[in-house]
């Protein structure tokens, strides 16, 4: 499998995170069959084309810190962003207890591509 075949999965995938939820780099490389990759998901997602409207925000680190610096005009989109879909970040962080995508069977086994 190439690169642009990971990056790929990776997109399809985070379209999959609904509103209000998010995912961990980690999980959404699980998710996308590429365990392990949880820095190729960052990646991509850096790398991915704007026409893609791809929902980046929803992606957060494992311990549910932002992806980017308190402070720093990435941060105050992506919560402003996560915000809009009734999200709550305090400190930088979401509670992943309470936010964090499960993914249904049927999602597993009928959206997900591996």
């Amino acid at each position: 499998m190439t690169t642009a075949t990971h990056y790929q999965h990776i997109w399809r995938t985070v379209q999959l995170i609904p509103s209000g939820k998010v995912a961990s780099y980690g999980q959404l490389a699980d998710l996308a069959g590429l365990p392990g990759r949880a820095r190729l998901a960052g990646k991509s997602l850096a790398l991915a084309p704007k026409s893609l409207q791809l929902p980046w925000y929803r992606v957060l680190r494992s311990n549910g810190q932002l992806a980017f610096p308190l402070g720093s005009e990435q941060a105050n989109l992506q919560k402003g962003l996560l915000q809009k879909e009734d999200v709550v970040v305090l400190n930088n962080r979401v509670n992943m207890r309470l936010f964090q995508w499960s993914p249904n069977l049927i999602d597993i086994l009928c959206k997900l591509e591996y």
